[in-house]
């Protein structure tokens, strides 16, 4: 079982990025899949989530209205779309999935 993400960076203020999960080696298209950020010295939060089909999502309060979460079942991939960054959004962010945690990849958002 494998989740990779990629897709992380450097951003102004405002700026976008589109995060990426590639899944491996579980039935990637019956499990529900999340997106969780964690900020140096600050607890793993959980920043959106979506179900097996894709058709319900749910998100942090946070980031409502400017980050959106979906899937791709025949890609085995999930994807965060981030807009409107802002400094707050710096973190790691993980994919989960099968109770599995991806490796992270690292989102600053900086002037």
């Amino acid at each position: 079982v494998q989740l990779v993400e990629s897709g992380g960076g450097s951003v102004q203020p405002g700026g976008s990025l589109r995060l990426s999960c590639a899944a491996s080696g579980f039935a990637f298209s019956v499990y529900r899949m999340s997106w969780h950020r964690q900020a140096p010295g600050k607890e793993r939060e959980l920043v959106a989530a979506i179900n097996s089909a894709g058709g319900s999502t749910n998100y942090a309060d946070s980031v409502k209205g400017r980050f959106t979460i979906s899937r791709d079942n025949a890609k085995r991939t999930v994807y965060l779309q981030m807009n409107s960054l802002k400094p707050a959004d710096t973190a790691v962010y993980f994919c989960r999935g099968y109770d599995t945690w991806g490796q992270g990849t690292q989102v600053t958002v900086s002037s």
